[in-house]
């Protein structure tokens, strides 16, 4: 795993990329065309440096049948927290900002570069062999919508996960092209960070208030339940067979 100091970008550590996502004035440069709900690329200054961003704003989700409407990119900002405090950093740094946006308040996050054409599709058995921390990740989260180009790495081949909107439902939402590890037992060092996970979100933790902010009581509580169902039972499942397991389109 990359280190703090190790994020890609001009800003030398993750408390200073947040620091920037928070204040930085932000220039949009273009919009993402295949998006379902608004994104933007855009251009963050803070302190003399500059780095490049994805901005979703609230206004521009499209509302859904079995996600609160608004809430969308708040998730984005979680799953970065759950990311972080698992230790794992599989998500790029993302706030949640209220002020100073271009279109209202919604989700900033540091702007990865990669190859877009190398995805999970295209992944060697090697590099599928490092997704199990991904695979993981996207169980606790309930993440209803990984697709093969939201997983990628960067140029010093660190994994990353993007696009996390479509997170933290209580009913079981998982849809995810990764089911390579069915069966298979999780590592125990993964395990331990789940546990971990797991105590930080006690009740009126600072990290439960928190991830309160940004996401609801009830799905915090059907979070930790995930964790516990994991400890207890330590396998990577099966794809389902009543509902659809994968995300559409796949890409």
């Amino acid at each position: 795993m990359a280190t703090s100091t190790d994020l890609p970008g001009l800003f030398p550590g993750t408390m200073q990329v947040l620091a920037a996502l928070q204040n930085g004035n932000i220039e949009l440069e273009g919009q993402f065309l295949n998006s379902s709900n608004y994104t933007f690329l855009g251009q963050l200054a803070y302190e003399g440096d500059s780095m490049r961003v994805v901005y979703k704003p609230r206004k521009g989700e499209q509302p859904l049948w079995d996600f609160p409407v608004g809430t969308l990119t708040r998730r984005e900002a979680a799953a970065y927290l759950v990311s972080e405090w698992l230790g794992w950093q599989l998500v790029p740094p993302c706030i949640y900002r209220t002020r100073k946006t271009p279109l209202g308040a919604g989700s900033l996050q540091q702007f990865i570069d990669h190859n877009p054409e190398h995805h999970y599709f295209h992944f060697s058995d090697e590099e599928k062999q490092q997704l199990k921390p991904m695979a993981l990740f996207d169980l606790l989260v309930n993440n209803a919508d990984r697709k093969a180009g939201h997983i990628f790495f960067d140029d010093r081949h660190h994994l990353w996960g993007i696009d996390h909107g479509l997170c933290f439902h209580v009913e079981e939402k998982l849809r995810t092209v990764i089911w390579d590890f069915a069966g298979q037992e999780i590592p125990w060092a993964l395990l331990e960070d789940i546990y971990r996970l797991d105590g930080l979100l006690i009740k009126d933790s600072p990290q439960y208030l928190e991830l309160s902010r940004l996401i609801r009581a009830r799905e915090i509580t059907a979070l930790r339940k995930r964790c516990q169902l994991y400890l207890k039972s330590p396998l990577f499942p099966y794809p389902p067979d009543d509902r659809r397991p994968f995300p559409w389109p796949p890409v």
